[in-house]
């Protein structure tokens, strides 16, 4: 299983950001020890199943590696570690597949009991492979509940394709997303074969077929064949993410797979808002402590509706809520001295932005400021802006609305280094 993880990795393409190499590295080594345990249990342990025939009961040794997490109405999805096609396991820190990710969406989407879902996101990538496919069919959900994706601490490549499908991204102070790319890597070991005195000879039918192995160098035809593929992936990858964050094309592409900081991603459209991880998702499930409560396993059976009237008036005391809290936000951005010559950028980061009044002075007092004119006009645009909000605007802001073995693993580690120029052995 060691050797066969590994291998899918070796000269084929991967959505991972480049300061992640020694992470690849151990989370394949604590993958690769996971899977035998498993595997050796399953064949001694029945597993009991409660849903369909993916997820095992809640006191099953199996669930650990499934986990279907409710608390509160939040569906809790954690993607973590490598990022894997077909495979169906969450397995820590070290791995998730997306095949368990694409069916946790499945279940929660089809059980009462789940209102809304989390993405709990700490990953540098993964797999070109399932991975478009499976984002699509969750985009394609998209509109049922409301999903948030929460960066803790950092979502690169891969791991950000599954960010960009929430409805909203929350990201913590020290976080970072982007690396929208994707890699590949030629190792040509000839030179090594000839000083040792091995001499491979390719006996074959095709043209084509050893192209790009890795006994010879390799050919420019090969080159271009295999730039074009990552050409093409690549297409895929920032036409998935501006669809997800309805952002013009370009503007991903000009990233040219650069990583962002939390400021950076806000600033650019990468991420909506900056806050503390468990702050974050305590907004989100209207009030949840994430450690309070028990972990329930749940079937869309379970839960009973809550009564619509009581259903109203919670609607109703969120909207004035949010509206009440919303105007105190944006006047708080206009009204404070790093605006007054940074007006227009100040108007921005209040009305199209999410980010807190502390976020906005950090980037208004980073940013230059306006000439005269430029402040004259942005001023007289804030001071009408100014006039509305003293207005009652009780709907502003409600509903959202607008609003493998060593051997292979250093294999592995050594064609990534070189595609991405890293040095080190």
């Amino acid at each position: 299983m060691s050797n066969l993880l590994a291998s899918r990795f070796a000269n084929a393409p991967v959505m991972v950001s480049d300061c992640k190499a020694d992470w690849m590295s151990n989370c394949l080594a604590s993958v690769s020890a996971e899977l035998k345990t498993i595997e050796a249990r399953a064949s001694s342990e029945p597993v009991a199943l409660a849903y369909d025939d993916f997820w095992p009961a809640a006191d099953s040794w199996m669930a650990r590696y499934r986990p279907y997490i409710v608390q509160d109405g939040t569906l809790l999805i954690p993607i973590k570690g490598m990022l894997l096609h077909d495979f169906g396991y969450q397995l820590y820190d070290w791995a998730t597949g997306y095949v368990y990710i694409q069916k946790a969406f499945e279940r929660g989407m089809a059980d009462g009991s789940v209102q809304r879902i989390a993405m709990i996101l700490s990953s540098g990538g993964g797999e070109v492979a399932g991975c478009f496919d499976a984002v699509d069919r969750v985009f394609a959900m998209r509109g049922e509940k409301p999903i948030h994706a929460f960066v803790n601490e950092h979502a690169y490549s891969a791991a950000y394709a599954w960010a960009s499908v929430a409805d909203k991204i929350t990201i913590t102070r020290t976080g970072g997303v982007g690396s929208v790319g994707v890699v590949t890597a030629h190792m040509d070991v000839s030179g090594w074969n000839e000083k040792i005195g091995i001499k491979i000879t390719f006996i074959h039918a095709g043209e084509h077929k050893v192209d790009g192995n890795p006994h010879e160098p390799l050919s420019d035809v090969a080159k271009n064949r295999m730039q074009a593929r990552i050409d093409g992936l690549y297409n895929i990858f920032v036409s998935t993410v501006a669809r997800n964050l309805a952002l013009d094309e370009q503007v991903v592409r000009d990233t040219k797979a650069l990583t962002y900081s939390a400021e950076e991603a806000v600033s650019l459209g990468f991420a909506h808002e900056i806050r503390a991880f468990d702050e974050a998702l305590a907004a989100f499930s209207g009030g949840l402590s994430p450690t309070a409560g028990e972990e329930t396993m749940s079937t869309p059976e379970q839960a009973a509706a809550p009564a619509q009237a009581d259903l109203d008036a919670a609607r109703a005391e969120g909207r004035k809520e949010g509206a009440t809290a919303e105007r105190e936000r944006i006047q708080g951005i206009m009204g404070c001295d790093e605006a007054k010559t940074r007006r227009a950028l100040a108007n921005h980061l209040s009305l199209n932005t999410e980010l807190s009044v502390d976020s906005a002075k950090g980037i208004l007092a980073a940013s230059p400021a306006e000439d005269d004119k430029a402040e004259g006009d942005a001023g007289g645009k804030a001071s009408a802006f100014e006039q509305a909000m003293g207005q009652n605007n009780p709907e502003l802001g409600a509903d959202g609305g607008g609003n493998d073995e060593q051997a292979s693993q250093q294999t592995l580690m050594q064609e990534f280094r070189a595609a991405n120029g890293i040095e080190g052995k």
